[in-house]
């Protein structure tokens, strides 16, 4: 059955719902989506009712829902799919203006998948929902990857090379942070195209101070250089400390390959499209 399931959630013929109170914005993204997705059957509702109609009918693969419906709040929309859907796992993304305050409060639940924030446009919504359900099987892209877990390590780095990734492994913030030094002298700024780090590591530094180094140290802020930092904490407050000091985004342990992939695409996307808008900017 989980077989069947991972297959149909990277269907050719993917269907995805779109729950937007506006009638404007769920035709853009049902356009966007079917440039993005040959085959994609989009199914669009006005209102949270509407959409539990709609899952009636048949098995969906990804949704994505406004915070705020005309009839109910997206939230509770995401905990009664989860309660109802006959799927194993569905994603179910978030759309809000508000992301990182709400990310930073921790105020999205469990029912929720992830997030997107509304102000990086629907094009690119378009592109992380395409990341989900048809991952791209080539991306080129360096990884700056702390992990002091060999095993670990082993792994997760063969998840990435596995999707076309460049893995610069490194086992501590110090070897992480040499390596940025010796980039930036080089001229090779900022010396990787996103970080991956474990927040509890051996030595005296921890990815919270890495995270402090990038953003305070070196300046490079989260489109020049994305950081995801993975970590098993699930208190809410110490997770809001590391969106606040600077993190991307947060991947929770154990690794699951799509969410972790999914997450370092988009990530590759929004800050390789920023660094070309910068350097092709009149000085």
């Amino acid at each position: 059955m989980e077989a069947q399931l991972t297959r149909h959630i990277a269907s050719d013929e993917p269907r995805v719902m779109v729950v937007d109170g506006s009638k404007v914005v769920r035709r853009l993204i049902e356009q966007l989506l079917k440039a993005e997705l040959p085959g994609v059957t989009v199914l669009c509702c006005e209102t949270g009712a509407e959409a539990k109609q709609q899952l009636e009918s048949g098995v969906v693969d990804f949704v994505t829902t406004a915070l705020r419906l005309p009839d109910m709040d997206g939230m509770e929309l995401a905990a009664y799919i989860r309660e109802h859907s006959p799927q194993a796992y569905m994603p179910i993304v978030v759309v809000s203006g508000d992301v990182q305050e709400r990310l930073a409060a921790r105020t999205l639940t469990d029912a929720v998948t992830d997030y997107f924030d509304k102000s990086l446009g629907f094009a690119a919504l378009a592109a992380f929902i395409r990341g989900y359900v048809r991952p791209e099987t080539k991306t080129t892209g360096d990884v700056l990857y702390v992990e002091d877990s060999r095993v670990v390590a082993l792994a997760t780095r063969r998840m990435m090379e596995k999707h076309g990734l460049t893995v610069l492994h490194v086992v501590s913030v110090e070897d992480a942070l040499a390596l940025l030094e010796t980039a930036k002298a080089q001229g090779r700024v900022p010396g990787a195209d996103v970080v991956l780090t474990d927040v509890n590591l051996k030595g005296d530094l921890t990815g919270g101070d890495l995270l402090d180094r990038i953003r305070n140290g070196f300046g490079y802020g989260k489109g020049q250089l994305p950081v995801l930092v993975m970590t098993g904490d699930d208190n809410p407050k110490n997770q809001a400390a590391l969106i606040r000091a600077g993190a991307n985004d947060l991947v929770e342990k154990p690794i699951e390959e799509r969410l972790l992939i999914t997450k370092l695409l988009f990530q590759l996307r929004v800050g390789q499209h920023l660094r070309q808008q910068v350097s092709a900017a009149p000085a």
